[in-house]
């Protein structure tokens, strides 16, 4: 079942269940959270890649925009809690969901080392990462919908 589509009048549906508008709001708070986090978070390292090969040019550059780009990052994430129980969403909702559903994909990714080689059916409910898996799978799964949603 579609939880998220595009009306005829051009709004944005947004149908989910408690427990899943629960876990978004969980999702963006924990990755708020590391957001803030001092030190250098690994999984954060997709959300804010090297823009130069050479350390000490990367080292300034990070210096001078990554608190543009945590800013832009948190609001996102803000808005996300702040609509989650909203039945639509406005086409600046929708896009500060979907930077936030990419950030908290990002960094859940980088924690599970998904890449495209990964072996979805090779996981299995034993796994002890089969939940962060399903959660992954869940978010992407959102996420495409949400695309398609703002896309027509």
């Amino acid at each position: 079942m579609r939880r998220i589509r595009r009306t005829r009048s051009g709004e944005i549906r947004v149908r989910l269940p408690e427990h899943e508008r629960a876990l978004l709001r969980e999702i963006a708070a924990v990755t708020r959270q590391r957001l803030a986090a001092e030190g250098d978070d690994p999984a954060l390292r997709r959300l804010f890649p090297p823009a130069y090969a050479d350390a000490e040019r990367d080292r300034e550059y990070q210096d001078l925009m990554r608190g543009q780009l945590q800013s832009g990052r948190r609001r996102a994430l803000e808005v996300l809690e702040s609509t989650v129980e909203q039945s639509s969403l406005s086409a600046e909702e929708a896009d500060a969901w979907l930077r936030a559903l990419n950030d908290a994909r990002l960094v859940l990714g980088t924690e599970l080392d998904v890449d495209e080689d990964l072996d979805w059916n090779g996981i299995g409910h034993d796994d002890p990462q089969a939940v962060e898996y399903a959660v992954y799978g869940y978010l992407s799964w959102i996420q495409e919908q949400l695309i398609e949603a703002t896309a027509r």
